[in-house]
C-alpha cells in the first residue's frame, strides 16, 4: 500500500502504520511516499514523536486525533448505476442534519425517514456536514478532517449507504461542506505545510492565494471533487464562501466549478455547486461565458430575511431594514433587497442588482427557515414558537408559487415544535467552557439574558433538537403537512409555479405588505398578511386551486380572511 503526504517544508517524514514507523521519501513539490502493507496510519513530522492523521484520510474510526484508517472506495457495493442524477431548475430541497433528523441520529436511521420525503414531493436532500470533528454531537461546521466522515453517524460505508438509498427513491443529495475554516480541536493541517492564511470569525482560514497556495487549492477542490465521485454526492453547498480570502485572478470558486463541470461530464449526470455568500453578488451565479464563477445557485437571505419580517413583526439588528415599505414585494420582484444600497446594519451600501433578464430564479434558494436562522437564535426557536399556522401557510404559499427554488428545513413541512439549538461535545473541558460562555456572551451583548441561552455542551441541548416525529399523529401538524404536500405537488403540476423567468412574473401589494398577489402567468397567489380581512383587486377570471381559508370572490375582487391565502386559475 502507498502512503503520501505533502509535507513541504519538513526533512524529515515518517508513517506509522499499525504501530510500527518507517522512513518515508521525498519526492517533487514536497510529497512523501512510502510502500507499506498496513491498515492503520498516521505521520511523524521532522523528530517530533508525536504522530499526526492524514489531511487527506477517508476514514478516522477513533476520532480526528488518532490514527486514519486506509479505506478502498472501489470496495462499496452501488445499486444506483441507473441513476442519472437531479438537475437543480424545478427542484425542492430539504435540508436536514443527520445527529437529529431521528432519534438514533444516525446514516441508517436516516434511510427509514427516506419515504417521508418522497411522499412530500422533495427532490434534493441537504445534509449539513458530515465531516469528522472532535466529539460526537455537533452541527458539523467545526470539521477539521473534511474528507473523512463522522463515525458515530456511520462512517464512509454508513454515509454511502443513505445516498445509495436516496438515488433509488429518485432522491438527489446535497452535501454541506465548510472550506472556510477549520473547527478548534484537531486542525492539524498546519504541522504539514502552509494551509493557514489569518483567522476568521469562525477559526484558521486557508492560504488560498500565498506561497505554497497551488496545493492548498488542490487539497480543496480534490475534495470536493471526491464527494461528487466517491460517495456519488449530486450538488455540493459551499459554506460561507465570503469568507475564502482569495486575490488570485482566477478564484477558488470558478477553479472549482470548471474541474466539476469536467467532472459532471466523464460521470454523465449534472453536479451543482450551490454558494452561501453574504456578499450579495451575482457574479458567483452567472456564467463563466459571462464574466462570472458558474456557481449553479446560492442561498438568499434576503428573501428569507424579508419574510421573516413580513411574518413575525421583528425589526431588529439586520432585519431593520428589511422593514421598509414595500420591501416584500421588491425583494419577491429582484432577489436582493441590497442591491447597491444602504445596509444600516453593515453602515454602508451592499451588494450588486441582479439582471433579471438574464439571470433565472432557480439559481436562488429560497426558504421560510433554515439552519442558520432557526440554529441562531440564542433559544434555536423555530417560526412556530412566534407564528400563527395561517401566518406559516402564507409564507409557503409564497416560497412555493415563487420563481426561486424552494427548500425546506427538516420538520418545517409539519409545523414542529421542537426547537434547533447550538451544541457541540468538545472532550477538552477548556475549550468547552469556551464556546459556553462564548456563545453566552455573544447572545448578552445582543440583549438575550444569558442564562437564557442553552448550555451548547449539555446533551439535553441535543435531545431537544431531535425532530419529534410522533407530532405527525395529531391532527394540527397533519394539516401543515397536507398543505406543503399540496403546495408542492401543484408546483410540479403547474409549470407557472417553477418557471425560473424573473422578468415574467409580477409582484403586488400593500404599501405596508399587509397583502401580497404574486402573478405566475395565469395563477395569481393572494396573501393576507394582516390581522384583518382584505380585498384584492383581481384583473383576470379565477377558479380555486389551492386556499388555506376560502375568500369570498367576485368579478373583480377577492376578499380574504386574515392570516390566509388563495391560489386561483
Amino acid at each position: 500500500m502507498s502512503f503520501t503526504v505533502w509535507a513541504p517544508e519538513q526533512d524529515r517524514v515518517r508513517v506509522r502504520v499499525d504501530g510500527v514507523d518507517h522512513e518515508m521519501t521525498r519526492g517533487e513539490g514536497g510529497w512523501w511516499r512510502a510502500d507499506v502493507e498496513g491498515s492503520d496510519y498516521a505521520f511523524l513530522l521532522g523528530d517530533d514523536e508525536k504522530a499526526y492523521p492524514d489531511p487527506r484520510s477517508a476514514w478516522q474510526p477513533h476520532g480526528v486525533h488518532e490514527a486514519s484508517r486506509g479505506y478502498d472506495h472501489s470496495a462499496f457495493a452501488w445499486t444506483d448505476q441507473s441513476w442519472t442524477g437531479r438537475a437543480l431548475p424545478g427542484s425542492v430541497i430539504y435540508e436536514l442534519h443527520i445527529g437529529t433528523f431521528t432519534a438514533g441520529g444516525t446514516f441508517d436511521a436516516a434511510i427509514e425517514k427516506l419515504d417521508h420525503l418522497v411522499d412530500l414531493g422533495i427532490s434534493l436532500v441537504e445534509i449539513l456536514p458530515v465531516n469528522s470533528f472532535d466529539g460526537t454531537d455537533g452541527w458539523g461546521y467545526d470539521g477539521v478532517l473534511w474528507g473523512a466522515v463522522h463515525e458515530p453517524y456511520g462512517g464512509p460505508d454508513g454515509f454511502k449507504r443513505l445516498v445509495d438509498a436516496c438515488h433509488a427513491r429518485g432522491l438527489g443529495v446535497v452535501l454541506d461542506v465548510v472550506y472556510n475554516h477549520l473547527g478548534p480541536s484537531g486542525a492539524y493541517l498546519d504541522k504539514f505545510g502552509p494551509y493557514f492564511a489569518g483567522q476568521n470569525d469562525w477559526g484558521p482560514g486557508l492560504n488560498l492565494d500565498g506561497s505554497g497556495s497551488d496545493e492548498v487549492r488542490r487539497y480543496v477542490i480534490d475534495n470536493a471533487l471526491g464527494w461528487l465521485r466517491d460517495f456519488h454526492v449530486d450538488a455540493l453547498r459551499l459554506d460561507a464562501v465570503h469568507a475564502l480570502v482569495d486575490r488570485r485572478a482566477v478564484h477558488l470558486l470558478e477553479e472549482l466549478a470548471v474541474d466539476v463541470e469536467a467532472l459532471s461530464v466523464a460521470v454523465r449526470r449534472p453536479l451543482t455547486l450551490i454558494a452561501e455568500s453574504d456578499l450579495n453578488d451575482p457574479k458567483l451565479i452567472t456564467a463563466r461565458e459571462g464574466g462570472g464563477y458558474g456557481l449553479g445557485a446560492q442561498w438568499c437571505d434576503d428573501l428569507h430575511h424579508v419574510l421573516h419580517v413580513a411574518l413575525t413583526g421583528e425589526k431588529t439588528g439586520y432585519y431593520k431594514d428589511f422593514a421598509a415599505p414595500g420591501a416584500l414585494a421588491r425583494t419577491l420582484r429582484e432577489a436582493f433587497f441590497h442591491a447597491g444600497t444602504w445596509s444600516s446594519f453593515r453602515g454602508r451600501t451592499h451588494g450588486r442588482p441582479v439582471d433579471t433578464h438574464r439571470v433565472p430564479g432557480h439559481r436562488f434558494l429560497a426558504y421560510l427557515q433554515n439552519h442558520d436562522q432557526v440554529g441562531n437564535r440564542a433559544t434555536g426557536d423555530r417560526l412556530t414558537a412566534t407564528v400563527s399556522p395561517g401566518l406559516l401557510a402564507c409564507g409557503a404559499a409564497i416560497v412555493f408559487c415563487s420563481p426561486y427554488t424552494p427548500m425546506v428545513f427538516m420538520g418545517e413541512e409539519w409545523a414542529a415544535s421542537t426547537p434547533w439549538q447550538f451544541f457541540a461535545s468538545f472532550p477538552d473541558p477548556e475549550l468547552a467552557n469556551a464556546v459556553r460562555t462564548g456563545r453566552r456572551r455573544e447572545f448578552g451583548r445582543h440583549g438575550w439574558g444569558e442564562a437564557d441561552v442553552p448550555d451548547p455542551m449539555d446533551p439535553a441541548t441535543v435531545e431537544r433538537s431531535r425532530l419529534d416525529w410522533s407530532e405527525l399523529l395529531e391532527p394540527t401538524h397533519r394539516s401543515m403537512l397536507d398543505l406543503y404536500r399540496a403546495l408542492i405537488a401543484l408546483r410540479r403540476t403547474r409549470p407557472e409555479l417553477s418557471a425560473p423567468a424573473l422578468d415574467r412574473f409580477d409582484v403586488r401589494s400593500a404599501p405596508d405588505d399587509s397583502w401580497l398577489a404574486l402573478h405566475r402567468g395565469p395563477l395569481r397567489l393572494l396573501c393576507n398578511l394582516s390581522a384583518s380581512p382584505v380585498t384584492i383587486p383581481l384583473d383576470a377570471p379565477h377558479t380555486v386551486l389551492l386556499t388555506s381559508s376560502a375568500p369570498t370572490l367576485t368579478p373583480t375582487s377577492a376578499n380574504l380572511p386574515a392570516e390566509s391565502f388563495t391560489l386561483l386559475a
